[in-house]
């Protein structure tokens, strides 16, 4: 059974829109693109080869997919070659026209689709960028590893990868890396429900209980 793994740089406010340049994604007038450029170094590049150097097909939004076919095809280096010859399922609401090779278009009944390809035989599916996409993946449970490289930046506007489509649930931190440039290179595995419980060791005070009555009238109000 092939996993679909999130491969994400984020900012430490959450954001994943256009890190690798200023004019990869400008939607929405962002102005911040290309801010990982500072931060690159030997430990990043290494975590990056070693992901690659993992049999992957990838899996895409629209956006991140233009962007790619764009841009990938006139490269002939390492991370070229690897996104070239991959196979690429791409998720659309639209019938869009698909240049790039190797490339499959997803765009009806989307979810039972992905469930469908995650039991099919064949490598891991890698999904970088498609902050759209992700929403979907994360409301459906579909998402079995992500690799969050966390840059030392914060935006404040743009896409994010936690958005709407976000359920409660609790992630297994499999591996945690520091670069010499401040970014910390983490992967988590999806590890089921989230549990809760209070930390409080004595039963709660007449305050307390005022206090929690009072936010209910004020939801209640809301």
């Amino acid at each position: 059974m092939r996993k679909i793994i999130l491969v994400n740089f984020i900012t430490l406010d959450g954001v994943i829109q256009s890190p690798g340049g200023p004019q990869e994604d400008t939607s929405g007038s962002f102005q911040w693109g290309g801010w990982v450029a500072p931060f690159g170094d030997d430990i990043l590049h290494k975590k990056l080869t070693d992901v690659m150097n993992q049999p992957f097909d990838l899996l895409l939004g629209r956006r991140t997919y233009d962007i790619f076919a764009a841009h990938w095809p006139h490269y002939d280096d390492a991370i070229g070659k690897k996104f070239n010859s991959a196979e690429k399922f791409v998720v659309s609401h639209h019938d869009i026209p698909l240049p790039w090779q190797h490339s499959t278009l997803i765009n009806d009944d989307v979810v039972a689709k992905l469930q469908a390809l995650k039991k099919t035989d064949g490598p891991d599916l890698q999904v970088y960028g498609s902050s759209q996409l992700i929403q979907t993946l994360l409301k459906h449970q579909l998402v079995d590893i992500a690799h969050l490289w966390l840059y030392p930046v914060t935006i404040g506007s743009g896409k994010r990868l936690f958005e709407d489509g976000t359920l409660p649930g609790s992630w297994k931190l499999t591996d945690a890396t520091p670069t010499s440039t401040g970014v910390i290179l983490t992967t988590y595995e999806a590890a089921g429900a989230l549990h809760t419980r209070a930390i409080e060791a004595k039963p709660p005070s007449a305050e307390e209980l005022e206090r929690r009555k009072k936010v209910l009238a004020e939801d209640a109000k809301s």
